[in-house]
């Protein structure tokens, strides 16, 4: 039986070698919350053993970002990080590989002004768009993964004693990411391969349009001339493959920007700039939100997709089976690296480049002519249920099921 020093092994194994895909002579940047200092050292060490010539740590500290937010003057949130996105822009030019541990308490920034809030994330976006293109295009390696901070494992186990929460959600995420197996590495080359072969499967029907229909529920999103649907196996400019998500379940593609119609309710809460948005409809009229509403967090929801003209707009449609490991799992994670892998769900805002044929080596001009949105933000919210039916309809009209009651058909 493998020891929990056994599996955060596999799991910063995974990071490295499956996630980021550290090369020999490779820069590695790491950011991460103080907390998960354990973790980043297991990974700083895996990296240099994989060949790195530099790991760059950048730690945060929950309590400092709060203290901003409490006591520093509004222009504060004004400031662009203009010395980061120089350096992050730099060194994705030069291929270094970008790891980021989210251990985020989903309550952080509760009662604090939205408007804080989202000057500060606008500014940020801006600052760093130059980094996002280069992202979401695979221009460089880079993915996520978690560690649970007291705080995130107390909002997901309120139920469990407090001594015990932590240790808790540790075992859902290392069930979650495949790392409590005999041989984690080879299950995840083995569960790329049947991402891939969906996602082959639904690149050879190249589906004009895509209807969602579940309670709350009825969506039509047109595609992309050209649309690839991806899974989170990808190749950058290199041609290393990298795994930008761990864990992951799905497949997905870029809407077109202005061919989504009808509403859509989410099914999990969203947990966005330190807060949660819950039980809320957007509605679509030629790709563009024109009505919105949320029980909670109606405010920091505005805020989101007032952010600027491309967060009007969806970026991203992705396909996830209810019969997912993370779905059986019945946790709520209250955050989006484990909750967009349970359901179905759509993103608001900017699209991946290489959701489209060529959209690789295009300019921001060529990718908005072929109908991929643009924004500085590109979040992600979860709106797949076990009463999801998805039908593909092709360009001549024919209709075919790809979900039944929120799985493959």
């Amino acid at each position: 039986m493998s020891t929990f020093q056994d599996k955060l092994n596999h799991y910063a194994e995974l990071a490295v070698k499956i996630g980021a895909n550290v090369q020999p002579g490779q820069t590695l940047v790491v950011s991460a919350a103080i907390d998960a200092a354990e973790l980043v050292r297991l990974i700083v060490k895996k990296a240099y053993e994989a060949g790195a010539n530099m790991v760059k740590v950048n730690y945060t500290d929950e309590v400092v970002t709060r203290l901003r937010y409490d006591l520093a003057p509004e222009e504060s949130f004004h400031i662009p990080p203009t010395a980061q996105a120089r350096e992050w822009t730099e060194l994705a030019e030069q291929n270094a590989a970008f790891l980021t541990v989210i251990s985020a308490n989903p309550d952080l920034l509760k009662g604090v002004s939205p408007e804080r809030i989202a000057n500060n994330q606008r500014a940020f976006g801006q600052a760093m768009a130059k980094y996002r293109q280069y992202q979401q295009s695979d221009k460089m390696s880079w993915t996520g993964v978690a560690f649970p901070s007291p705080d995130w494992a107390a909002k997901v186990f309120p139920d469990v004693p407090k001594e015990e929460q932590v240790s808790k959600l540790w075992d859902a995420i290392f069930h979650a990411v495949r790392a409590d197996q005999e041989d984690p590495i080879g299950a995840w080359q083995k569960h790329i391969e049947i991402l891939q072969s969906k996602s082959d499967e639904l690149n050879n029907k190249k589906y004009h349009k895509l209807h969602f229909v579940a309670p709350g529920t009825d969506l039509t999103i047109e595609l992309p001339e050209g649309h690839i649907w991806a899974q989170a196996g990808s190749v950058n400019e290199q041609g290393t493959t990298f795994v930008a998500n761990i864990p992951t379940e799905e497949v997905f593609t870029a809407p077109l920007k202005t061919g989504v119609s009808g509403y859509v309710s989410s099914t999990k809460p969203l947990s966005y700039g330190g807060n949660i948005i819950d039980r809320f409809k957007l509605t679509f009229e030629n790709g563009r939100i024109v009505d919105f509403n949320a029980e909670e967090g109606q405010d920091t929801l505005a805020r989101l997709i007032g952010m600027d003209e491309g967060s009007h707009y969806l970026g991203e449609v992705a396909l996830v089976p209810f019969h997912s490991p993370i779905s059986q799992s019945n946790i709520l994670f209250l955050t989006t690296l484990f909750d967009e892998n349970a359901s179905c769900h759509l993103a608001i805002g900017s699209s991946y480049a290489f959701n489209l044929e060529g959209g690789k080596t295009m300019s921001a001009e060529e990718l908005a002519a072929h109908g991929m949105n643009a924004s500085i933000t590109h979040v992600d919210f979860m709106m797949g249920s076990p009463e999801m039916n998805i039908t593909g309809i092709t360009r001549d009209g024919k209709e075919e099921p790809i979900f039944i009651n929120g799985n493959w058909a």
